[in-house]
C-alpha cells in the first residue's frame, strides 16, 4: 500500500494557508517599518526633531526585535510553534493602536521597541513553521511566497501613507495605528494553524504528530520520513557548536548585508527620492509607491530559480543590487526617470534573494533549534537594519550619494561573505540539509547518512 509523505507531497490548500498565514507577520514587519518612513517627516515637523532623534524612533522596532528573535526563537523551540504564533501578533495589535495615543517622541521610541520584540519572535516563528510543513521540493517557492508578503507589506503602506498625506492634522497618528488593521486579520486567520508535526514528534508526542499529518495528507500518511530530522535536542549554545558554528555565522552576515542597505533605504524612501530631485509632498510618495512595486516583483522573481540555486540566487542578488547603488553614487545631477529606474533595479535584484532569509536558517539546522537559529540570525541581522536606520538620516544629511556608496559597500561585503559561506541545499530534504555531519565540500557531495528516500540524495556543493 502507498503511503503519503509531507517531504514528498504536493502542496495542499492546507501547505498555502499556513505559508499565507506565516507571510501575515512579514506583513506586518514591512508595513510598520514602511509607514513610520511616511509619517516620520510628519512626525518630525509636529516636535522638531532632528536627524538623531529621528533615527532613533525610526530603529527602535529593529533593536525591539534583535530582543524578540534572540528570546523567542528559544521560547518556540521549547514550548512549541503555535502558542508563540499567536501571542505576537496579539501584542502587535494592542501596541500599534497604542501609537495613536502618543503625546511624546520616546513614548512612540518605547512602542515602537515593544512592536519589534513581537515582530521578532513572529521571524523566529513563521519561516521555521512554514519550512516544516512544506514539501521538499514546494519548500522553496512556498518560502518565496511567503517572504514576498514583506514587499507587499511595505507596498501597502505606502499607498496608506499617500492616501492620508492630506487626511488633516495628526495624519501621522492615524497612519501608525493603521498597523492594527492588518494584525487583527492575521490573528483570526492564524487561530485552527496546526502544531508542527517535526515539532511534535521531536518531543515525543507521535500520535498528535501523525493526526497532524492525517489531516493534512490523508489516513495514509506516515511519519516515516521527518523521524531523522526530529532527532535534536533544544539547547540554545548547540548553534554555536561545531558545523552549526559556521551556518550560524553565514546566516546571520548575509542576512544583516541584505537588510541594512534596504531598511534604510524603505525607512527613508520619499526623504531620498527628494533628494534626487523628486519634489516634496505627495510627488515623492507617489515615487516610493513606484518603486515598492517593484520591490514585490523582485521578490517574486526569486520563485523563477530558488529550485536550480540557492547559493547562486544569492551570489547574484548581492552582485546586481550593488550595481544601481554605484550608479546612483556616481551620477551628479541624475534625472528622476533615472533615479527611480535605478531603484527600481536595485529592488528588484535585492529582493530576489529575501527568500533565503527564510530557507537557509530553516534548512540549516535540525528541529530541535531551527527556531533558535532563527531567531537568533533575525535578532543579529536586524543589529545591521538598526544601524541602517539610524544612521541613514545622519549619512544622507551630509551626502545621499554618500549613502548610496555605503549601500553598494555592504552588498559587496555580502558577496564575498556568501561566496565563501553559502553552500547549495537545494533539492534536500530538512533532515539532510540540517544534518550535523552535512558535507559541504567543493563537488558532488552527501551527508553521511542515508535518507528514506529512494533516490540519491541532490549535490550540496559550497566553494573552496
Amino acid at each position: 500500500m502507498s503511503t503519503a509523505s509531507l517531504e514528498k507531497s504536493r502542496p495542499t490548500r492546507t501547505h498555502w494557508l499556513i505559508t499565507l498565514y506565516a507571510g501575515g507577520g512579514e506583513f506586518c514587519d514591512g508595513y510598520i517599518l514602511s509607514i513610520i518612513g511616511v509619517a516620520l517627516p510628519l512626525l518630525t515637523a509636529d516636535y522638531h526633531l532632528n536627524s538623531f532623534d529621528s533615527g532613533v524612533v525610526g530603529s527602535a522596532s529593529l533593536v525591539g526585535m534583535f530582543a524578540g528573535g534572540l528570546v523567542f526563537g528559544y521560547v518556540t523551540d521549547r514550548v512549541g510553534r503555535q502558542k508563540v504564533y499567536l501571542f505576537d501578533i496579539a501584542a502587535f495589535i494592542l501596541l500599534s493602536a497604542a501609537q495613536f495615543f502618543v503625546s511624546d517622541p520616546w513614548q512612540l521610541t518605547v512602542l515602537h521597541f515593544l512592536m519589534g520584540i513581537a515582530i521578532g519572535a513572529d521571524f523566529a516563528i513563521a519561516g521555521t513553521i512554514a519550512s516544516e510543513f512544506a514539501p521538499r521540493n514546494s519548500r522553496g517557492p512556498l518560502l518565496v511566497i511567503m517572504v514576498t508578503m514583506w514587499s507587499v507589506g511595505a507596498a501597502v503602506a505606502y499607498v496608506v501613507g499617500w492616501a492620508m498625506m492630506s487626511s488633516g492634522h495628526d495624519n501621522w497618528r492615524w497612519m501608525l495605528a493603521s498597523s492594527a488593521i492588518p494584525a487583527v486579520l492575521i490573528l483570526l486567520l492564524r487561530f485552527g494553524t496546526p502544531e508542527s508535526p517535526r515539532w511534535l514528534l521531536s518531543k515525543g508526542r507521535n500520535q498528535e504528530a501523525e493526526a497532524v499529518l492525517k489531516q493534512m495528507l490523508g489516513p495514509d500518511a506516515t511519519l516515516a520520513d521527518l523521524e531523522a530530522d526530529t532527532a535534536s535536542r533544544t539547547r540554545y549554545t548547540d548553534i554555536f557548536r561545531g558545523a552549526y558554528l559556521r551556518r550560524t555565522i553565514f546566516v546571520s552576515v548575509f542576512w544583516a548585508c541584505q537588510l541594512l542597505p534596504i531598511y534604510a533605504i524603505t525607512t527613508y524612501e520619499p526623504t531620498i527620492l527628494s533628494s534626487f530631485g523628486l519634489a516634496d509632498g505627495n510627488d515623492s510618495y507617489l515615487g516610493s509607491v513606484v518603486v515598492q512595486i517593484f520591490f514585490v516583483l523582485g521578490s517574486l522573481s526569486g520563485i523563477l530559480v530558488i529550485n536550480k540555486g540557492r547559493r547562486t540566487l544569492l551570489l547574484w542578488s548581492f552582485g546586481l543590487s550593488a550595481i544601481p547603488l554605484l550608479c546612483l553614487a556616481a551620477l551628479a545631477r541624475p534625472a528622476p526617470a533615472v533615479v527611480v529606474v535605478l531603484f527600481a533595479a536595485f529592488g528588484v535584484a535585492a529582493f530576489s534573494s529575501q527568500c533565503l532569509q527564510a530557507i537557509y536558517p530553516s534548512e540549516l539546522f535540525p528541529t530541535g533549534v531551527r527556531a533558535t537559529a532563527n531567531g537568533f540570525a533575525t535578532g543579529i541581522s536586524r543589529v545591521g537594519a538598526a544601524i541602517g536606520t539610524w544612521g541613514a538620516p545622519v549619512v544622507l544629511d551630509h551626502s545621499t550619494r554618500l549613502a548610496m556608496l555605503l549601500g553598494a559597500v555592504i552588498c559587496v561585503i555580502g558577496w564575498g561573505t556568501s561566496y565563501v559561506l553559502a553552500p547549495e541545499t537545494s533539492g534536500l530534504t530538512l533532515a539532510d540539509a540540517s544534518a550535523a555531519d552535512a558535507d559541504y565540500t567543493r563537488g558532488r557531495a552527501r551527508t553521511r547518512r542515508d535518507t528514506s528516500s529512494t533516490t540519491p540524495s541532490p549535490a550540496v556543493k559550497e566553494p573552496s
